[in-house]
C-alpha cells in the first residue's frame, strides 16, 4: 500500500475517504487509535493509504477535488 496523505484534519480524512469509496478505491486510514491514545496533541498524524494499483487514480482524483497541496508528494517522482 503506498500513502498519499498525512493529516490530523479528521474533516479532511472523512471527505477524502468519502471521496475514494465513491469511486470505487480501496483505501485504509491508520494510526486513528495512536492519534486518540496521545491525547489528540497533533503529534501522530493520520494516513491514508491506497493499493500501488489504484496510486494514480486516487491522485487524480484528489488533485481534481482540490486536494493538491494536501498530498504527500509519490516516491522518487519529486512531483505530485
Amino acid at each position: 500500500m503506498k500513502e498519499i496523505l498525512r493529516t490530523n484534519d479528521a474533516v479532511l480524512i472523512s471527505f477524502v475517504e468519502a471521496l475514494l469509496t465513491e469511486a470505487g478505491i480501496a483505501h485504509l486510514v491508520t494510526d486513528l487509535n495512536m492519534s486518540v491514545v496521545e491525547g489528540s496533541l497533533g503529534i501522530l498524524a493520520r494516513r491514508v493509504l491506497v493499493g500501488q494499483d489504484e496510486e494514480a487514480q486516487a491522485r487524480r482524483l484528489l488533485i481534481d477535488a482540490g486536494l493538491a497541496a494536501e498530498l504527500k508528494p509519490a516516491a522518487g517522482a519529486g512531483r505530485w
